[in-house]
């Protein structure tokens, strides 16, 4: 199947000060800012697009229960994910149980812009967490 980096999530303490350098120092432009209080996300979200290209930026707004506080405590800032579009999410996840990669099956939601995603499990790929992604109304 098809795949192609649909954004990258940046793990941040500062979301002011992370918008302010993406669009200062790079150029980016906020596309979007809301907050998720869905378990499993617990973040404030900021969309930056730099030159075509998508970053979130994801700044916890619970630092008990975010996975991006979990992440930000174990790792530091930084990159947190890399997601993948795919041409059609239940298809891909069946093309992953096939190849022996795990999901995080708690994972799957479908998030304000009409995108489905689901995390793969990171000791499947090497530590690295990925999501794959689709927008059913769209295509890839």
């Amino acid at each position: 199947m098809r795949k192609k980096i649909d954004h990258i999530g940046i793990a941040v303490r500062d979301l002011e000060n992370s918008i302010s350098i993406y669009k200062n120092v790079l150029g980016g432009t906020l596309i979007d800012r809301y907050r998720s209080d869905a378990i499993g996300v617990e973040s404030e979200i900021a969309i930056m697009d730099v030159n075509g290209d998508r970053i979130e930026l994801l700044s916890p707004t619970n630092n008990t229960t975010s996975p991006i506080a979990r992440f930000i405590k174990q790792k530091g800032k930084g990159v947190h994910h890399i997601a993948y579009q795919v041409e059609n999410l239940d298809e891909a996840i069946i093309e992953l149980e096939e190849q022996g990669i795990r999901i995080l099956a708690d994972s799957l939601r479908t998030n304000k812009h009409g995108r489905r995603l689901i995390y793969l499990n990171p000791a499947d790929t090497e530590g690295t967490i990925i999501e794959y992604c689709d927008y059913p109304n769209k295509g890839l």
